[in-house]
């Protein structure tokens, strides 16, 4: 999986997001987060384009420990402003967190909010229990959970 990863991310792909397609810390939207069903996994959040979204279990507290060739690989869910909700998410769960470069970061139940570089399209979970950059990545269930 890292090699695919890897292969992605020399290719120049990016997840879509409420960033602009040229990089993902080019913040130009306020975030929406949002739960649709995925046929897979059941009801899972994503953004406003339908893209899913992953905690990194190594993110202990509300903070990333995800920056680098981590952030590069699983980008975070960056922000301008308060971030809203969307269908079926918990307006309460949802929160924000200060970056290391200065970039305010989605949280929902505490766990900040990722994308994986090798979901094309909406309903994409390719990322789901990859094990990747010290720790297991998940999807996000509309109660803040991991799913899996």
């Amino acid at each position: 999986m890292v090699l695919a990863i890897a292969a992605i991310v020399s290719c120049g792909g990016t997840p879509a997001s409420s960033t602009t397609s040229a990089s993902p810390t080019a913040v130009t939207t306020t975030a929406t987060v949002a739960v649709a069903n995925n046929g897979k996994l059941g009801m899972i959040l994503v953004d406003r384009s339908g893209r899913t979204l992953y905690l990194f279990q190594a993110d202990t507290g509300t903070s990333s420990t995800c920056y680098g060739s981590c952030a590069t690989y699983w980008p975070p869910l960056l922000t301008e402003g308060a971030p809203k909700a969307g269908a079926g998410a918990n307006a309460s769960l949802l929160g924000t967190t200060k970056r290391t470069d200065g970039t305010t970061e989605v949280t929902y139940a505490g766990h900040p909010l990722y994308y994986v570089v090798t979901d094309h399209n909406p309903g994409d979970a390719t990322g789901q229990a990859v094990n990747n950059f010290g720790a297991l990545w998940n999807v996000v269930g509309p109660d803040g959970k991991k799913i899996g």
